[in-house]
């Protein structure tokens, strides 16, 4: 099928906002500092039939009367030199694409399926003009059918998904003509090292080794091999009988650290880490890491403030030898995560928010797709990345006709990228969206599934 772009335009906020730099934390300029894309599919409206110009007219509208509260999306990033970036908020706006699509909503099936087919409805990111690029980018795509489809990527320098989503909802609540629920809390400084302890805590920061880059497989001195390698995505669900199950498996063995049961999160990304192993085929004594970020804003004392927006997670790496994790128990797995997370404190955070802070260069630490070669972290073979969105209020996004028949990640490409979401009814159940290397992906749903 098909996808025209009709016309694109530029949604600057709708009254004066705050303007000059805003100075980005570490931890805005670390990890992926990308865009993140999301796709939202809706069922065709009778009234859209009645008055064809009303969907983008409404999202235009609306968009400009959110950007006054979320300003910072409304500006550009530009570089200040040793990796580092700052925020220049000036009013610049963001990118609304209209497109209409010959195919159909059915066209798509479950959708679940179909992610590899979702490029064309969201915007296209260009990094080689980074100073100019838009920091939130939307695409409304109209179907033959009647049908819309969401297509909405939003800078990962400037919000993570508690902030990206607490966005798109007020975004949704002005659409349908609601006032804003709750005003955005934005001071990035909150989340800033101060120059004074760095010398004194540097000892302290050199100690946490999971602050660093991943492994590479034996023998290799980069990986630029592994992030050539052709990839594919597959979204994976697991029933609430399955996640039990696996539950069950892993907490049937004594806990060194915590005694409360193995999470759903702990049970699964231990299970993806096996069977990952496994199906690389990798040797025993391979050092093996698994990624995941965690949200801090109630680790910290004292708390940061509600709907603080922002980046407030923190990304860690856990180590472990392949061998190891695909022959021990899966409790084993458990617990090297459980101990990463449990040791997440108000001490760690300020750690490793100064760890950054005393790199003389960020460039190793960040994946920008502006960059080539070897640079930024990499959580392909033989690593995965895990990232949970279980506890995020992800669907039921309406802007006056209804809510959306489906909401998931856009296109992602870069192998040992893992997403894991709930299931669409809450009943425990969970969809794994897995990009792996093609020559992995069918042994991985082997193992990942007999291995239940």
């Amino acid at each position: 099928m098909a996808v025209n772009i009709k016309r694109s335009y530029t949604i600057k906020p709708s009254k004066p906002t705050c303007e000059g730099v805003f100075p980005l934390s570490e931890w805005d300029q670390t990890g992926v500092t990308t865009h993140v894309p999301t796709v939202y599919f809706y069922k065709p409206s009778k009234d859209w039939v009645t008055s064809p110009n009303s969907i983008i007219d409404t999202l235009k509208e609306s968009l400009s009367q959110v950007l006054v509260h979320f300003y910072p999306l409304a500006g550009r990033v530009k570089w200040i030199g040793r990796g580092r970036l700052e925020l220049v908020c000036n009013g610049m706006g963001v990118e609304l694409t209209e497109a209409e699509s010959t195919g159909q909503l059915s066209d798509y099936g479950d959708f679940a399926s179909q992610t590899h087919r979702f490029h064309d409805l969201i915007p296209h990111v260009d990094y080689e003009k980074l100073e100019e690029l838009p920091l939130v980018l939307g695409q409304l795509t109209v179907f033959r059918c009647g049908g819309i489809c969401l297509g909405v990527t939003i800078s990962h320098l400037v919000a993570d998904g508690q902030s990206a989503l607490h966005f798109m909802a007020e975004w949704a609540r002005l659409a349908r003509g609601e006032p804003l629920e709750a005003t955005p809390y934005i001071d990035h400084g909150i989340l800033r090292a101060q120059d004074s302890s760095m010398v004194q805590n540097q000892s302290h920061c050199d100690q946490h080794s999971e602050f660093g880059l991943p492994p590479l497989l034996i023998g290799k001195e980069n990986n630029l091999e592994e992030r050539a390698k052709p990839t594919t995505v597959s979204i994976l669900p697991l029933d609430k009988n399955q996640v039990a199950s696996l539950k069950l498996e892993a907490n049937q063995e004594p806990k060194s650290h915590n005694e409360r049961p193995y999470t759903r999160y702990e049970v699964v990304a231990a299970h993806v880490w096996r069977s990952a192993c496994k199906a690389r085929k990798h040797l025993d004594e391979q050092h093996t890491g698994l990624g995941f970020s965690i949200d801090v804003r109630g680790r910290l004392h004292p708390p940061l403030p509600p709907k603080f927006f922002g980046n407030a997670i923190l990304d860690a790496v856990v180590e472990a030898k392949a061998g190891d994790v695909m022959t021990q128990s899966l409790g084993y797995a458990c617990d090297k995560i459980r101990r990463a997370l449990s040791n997440v404190n108000d001490d760690y955070v300020r750690a490793n928010i100064e760890f950054y802070k005393t790199q003389p260069d960020l460039t190793p630490f960040q994946d920008l797709q502006a960059r080539k070669g070897d640079n930024g972290p990499f959580y392909g073979n033989p690593n995965l990345g895990v990232i949970s969105w279980l506890t995020l209020p992800i669907y039921g996004l309406d802007f006056g006709w209804g809510k959306e028949i489906y909401m998931g990640p856009g296109t992602h490409d870069s192998d040992g990228d893992c997403l894991m979401l709930p299931g669409s009814t809450s009943d425990g159940s969970v969809k794994v969206a897995l990009c792996l290397q093609v020559a992995h992906m069918d042994a991985f749903k082997k193992h990942f599934y007999e291995d239940l």
